[in-house]
């Protein structure tokens, strides 16, 4: 076993760190496509780094108590969805109370919520098997959630696309083949962590219908990125001169639209999750 579960940090608070310390690594990754980063708010006028830095950092009690909530539980059912849905409403709430109504983490709450929750009930298991259980878990429905007509709901049924929800039910394919499948590959081709990380976050743009993006300027615009964040890696990622030229464009392509690819950074952050997870 690892040497920090025989601390005294107890393994809700150990996930709870992990899962904000993923959210600041996204904010803080730069130079991110359309995104909030070291840089700049993007194609955020309501955003910055510190506000994103905010959020983060707020939703640490919300983060514990979805694991703790899965230890007590104990196994994947509909008395742990329904819990896990109350506290993701809590946590929105604490999120929006500190931005000022701003929505930075919506998306990465639903998704680091389940994760955590699943890696909180096997803190042995790998992430393939994290985020299928997490899947299974998103499948069962949360009879209290509110019928409210989310911008992911609206371009679902005015695009066709899957959003978040779709996402996780399937069990996080855009993480799990592509974040995290490239991560290690630019890392083993001598990236660094920041080039590897950047890396990650286009192949999941790469094939991701992010409703973000779909929501602000429409499939054309959803197809620019998707083909821009192909020809950073065709290049060998961002590590190389060819991939830095391509990633320039791509920011450039993204600021002229006024698209940010949120849903792509809310994997990310679960992929960096997950990615810091499997070492427990």
């Amino acid at each position: 076993m690892n040497a920090h579960l025989l601390s005294p940090t107890s393994l809700p608070e150990y996930l709870a760190d992990l899962a904000v310390a993923a959210l600041i690594d996204e904010a803080n990754l730069s130079p991110k496509p359309g995104l909030v980063d070291r840089r700049s708010s993007g194609a955020h006028g309501d955003m910055s780094l510190a506000l994103m830095h905010a959020s983060a950092l707020a939703l640490w009690p919300s983060f514990r108590q979805m694991a703790q909530a899965a230890q007590r539980h104990g196994v994947i059912g509909q008395p742990l969805r329904a819990e896990l849905g109350q506290l993701g409403r809590e946590a929105e709430a604490t999120m929006l109370a500190t931005t000022g109504g701003v929505n930075t983490h919506r998306g990465a709450i639903w998704a680091l919520g389940l994760l955590l929750a699943t890696q909180a009930l096997d803190p042995q298991a790998d992430p393939s098997t994290v985020t299928a259980r997490a899947g299974r878990l998103a499948l069962i429905d949360d009879p209290a959630a509110p019928c409210l007509a989310s911008h992911g709901a609206q371009v679902r049924d005015r695009y066709g696309a899957s959003g978040a929800r779709e996402q996780a039910q399937l069990g996080f394919p855009a993480v799990r083949e592509h974040g995290l499948t490239q991560l290690q590959r630019s890392r083993e081709q001598g990236a660094s962590e920041r080039q590897a990380r950047l890396d990650a976050l286009l192949a999941i743009m790469a094939g991701l219908s992010d409703t973000c993006v779909l929501w602000r300027a429409g499939p054309r615009a959803l197809q620019s990125l998707q083909a821009g964040a192909r020809a950073v890696l065709a290049e060998g990622g961002s590590a190389t001169l060819g991939g830095r030229r391509q990633l320039r464009r791509l920011d450039m392509l993204l600021l002229q639209l006024n698209v940010s690819p949120g849903g792509a950074a809310d994997l990310l952050a679960a992929c960096l999750f997950l990615d810091k997870a499997g070492s427990l």
